[in-house]
């Protein structure tokens, strides 16, 4: 089976591909997607279905979205569906980690969790699913895995950041890892 994944982000084909090693995993084509999608939903679960709606109506070929947050308790959930800009449009992640651990820098509750939805589109029907992860943001940087929050995010029950572990290692946990899990076994089914 193939399947388009919207997605400009080739940090997240990388890290998905091995869970769905058994399908033809496309990236966008940048010919007929040569600007970013529309993210413009008040939630994860609404940017996700607008950026597969793009794609089918384009291509009319099977295809999923995500839409990734990392909702902070202490700053009521922020930055949420604002993650990948939190520190302004560059979407530049040194940028947004900063400014997040500057924000966290009088806060003793520390709490955090990633989510991830997905919205799947197979012949113009929608089926959406969701991961999510519980950790925690640390003091400092650390790794140099990963991409966007991995070197703050500290999962519960580990001694890792995101950025410390391999692509397999955060598969089986991840936010990502868990939503993707759900649509490879809604696929097997299908």
């Amino acid at each position: 089976m193939k399947i388009i994944f919207a997605s400009q982000n080739p940090n997240k084909l990388r890290e998905i591909q091995p869970q769905l090693s058994n399908y033809e995993v496309l990236g966008l084509d940048p010919t007929l997607f040569p600007e970013e999608l529309n993210e413009t939903g008040v939630n994860l679960d609404a940017n996700a279905r607008q950026k597969a709606e793009q794609v089918w109506e384009k291509t009319h070929e099977s295809c999923f979205a995500d839409d990734t947050g990392l909702e902070v308790e202490a700053l009521n959930g922020a930055p949420g569906v604002y993650s990948a800009r939190y520190a302004g449009v560059k979407k530049n992640a040194e940028d947004n980690m900063n400014l997040l651990l500057l924000n966290l820098s009088d806060k003793n509750n520390r709490k955090a969790r990633f989510r991830t939805c997905i919205s799947l589109c197979l012949n113009g029907v929608f089926y959406e699913f969701e991961g999510v992860c519980e950790g925690e943001i640390t003091l400092q940087k650390s790794g140099e895995k990963g991409f966007g929050y991995d070197p703050i995010f500290l999962p519960n029950g580990s001694n890792k950041t995101f950025a410390e572990m391999s692509l397999a290692e955060k598969a089986i946990i991840s936010h990502r890892g868990l939503a993707v899990a759900q649509l490879v076994n809604f696929l097997k089914s299908y």
